[in-house]
């Protein structure tokens, strides 16, 4: 009986990637495996057709000499140096371990258990800008488990120890069989550590580890911000059967605080100024984190302008030297005035009239409403 094309078998192109041959040789397997289907010859068949497709045309060699010649350029029945395929194709075995893991779900057994180290926990840490920026130490209290004091870790009854495993003997694992092959796992009984708890601690009902709050000293350094991790190491969750402990990560998020706002190393803060000031200048007292200073504000200062003074922002934690503080002005408009002084601002409201000198934004604004609207 004649071959069918091994394009053909794989329900490929000619021009198909590695990649798609060996997905389509995965799916044919996996359909026609004898294990999934005892006693049926034409999947058995069809399962021998797909290794032998695969173990041609996964080969560069091969797969050159079947476009070329077709089935005589890789049977030697037929004349061709090739070699009959079977189990021994260069990429079979890597094929074979992927069907292996998805046949038995991936497991391929495990190594013996035994201790088990600790979880890790998480505590978020709250902090105002100053703690933050200047460094602070803080006492903390955590959930965790640790080793019960009464069995020390062991689970089992004071006066009495693990036994061995009655299910797999005190190996750990147990062996599988699907088919014709074999795969061991870790023991369902005692998951893997080969032994296990006949009469339990009466305080940790055989666990080993109980509940408790832990009260610890964290030294945060100068410069965190929102986000940044403190690790304890050794202060997460005692392990299971004498492993070691987790870690600890301390993630710090900072408040936010009635002045400034942080980006970094940078510090930005908003400056109410009179709408005199602004128009004639002045000195006016600034906050920053080292106390007060004094910012001169030049005549005809805008809403919106940003001074800058440096080194008065956050000194990285990381390293590197410290940001600025931007202070962002904002003209006020004066409220609730009374008689003299509305007066007065009507005397200086008509002695700009027609004089657009002292307002050049306005002015340009106004002159651009007039052409949008053909005006002029």
């Amino acid at each position: 009986m004649s071959k069918r094309d091994f394009y053909e078998v794989l329900g490929v192109e000619r021009g198909a990637s590695e990649a798609e041959l060996k997905k389509a040789y995965r799916r044919l397997a996996m359909k026609h495996h004898p294990d999934r289907n005892p006693g049926d010859k034409a999947s058995e068949e069809k399962f021998k057709e797909a290794n032998e497709a695969y173990e041609v045309l996964s080969d560069a060699n091969k797969r050159a000499a079947f476009d070329q010649y077709g089935h005589a350029g890789v049977d030697p029945s037929m004349g061709g140096g090739a070699g009959g395929a079977g189990f021994g194709g260069a990429n079979f075995s890597d094929i074979f371990g992927d069907v292996f893991s998805d046949f038995f779900g991936g497991a391929r057994g495990g190594s013996r258990g035994g201790a088990q180290r600790g979880s890790d926990l998480r505590y978020t840490l709250e902090l105002n800008l100053e703690e933050a920026v200047r460094g602070t130490t803080v006492t903390i209290r955590v959930p965790t488990l640790v080793n019960c004091k009464i069995c020390e870790g062991s689970g089992a009854k004071k006066g009495t120890s693990p036994v061995t495993c009655t299910t797999c003997g005190g190996i750990g694992q147990v062996r599988m069989q699907q088919g014709f092959f074999s795969v061991q796992q870790a023991c369902p009984r005692c998951h893997g550590s080969g032994k296990m708890i006949a009469d339990p601690c009466g305080a940790c009902h055989g666990h080993g580890r109980v509940e408790e709050h832990k009260t610890l000293s964290v030294k945060v350094p100068p410069g965190v911000d929102t986000g940044d991790r403190i690790r304890l190491s050794g202060e997460g969750e005692a392990g299971a059967m004498g492993g070691p402990a987790g870690d600890l990560y301390v993630v710090v998020n900072v408040r936010e605080h009635a002045i400034f706002q942080r980006d970094g190393k940078h510090l930005y803060c908003e400056v109410p100024i009179s709408f005199a000031d602004a128009a004639l200048g002045g000195e006016l007292e600034v906050p920053t984190l080292d106390g007060r200073v004094k910012l001169k504000i030049p005549e005809g200062t805008q809403t919106g302008k940003l001074f800058r003074l440096r080194g008065k922002g956050v000194a990285p934690v990381r390293g590197g030297g410290a940001g600025d503080l931007m202070c962002r002005v904002a003209v006020e408009t004066p409220v609730h005035l009374d008689k003299r002084q509305r007066e007065l601002l009507e005397e200086f409201r008509k002695s700009l009239l027609g004089d657009t000198s002292h307002s050049p934004k306005a002015s340009g604004w106004f002159e651009g409403v007039k052409r949008f609207f053909g005006d002029v």
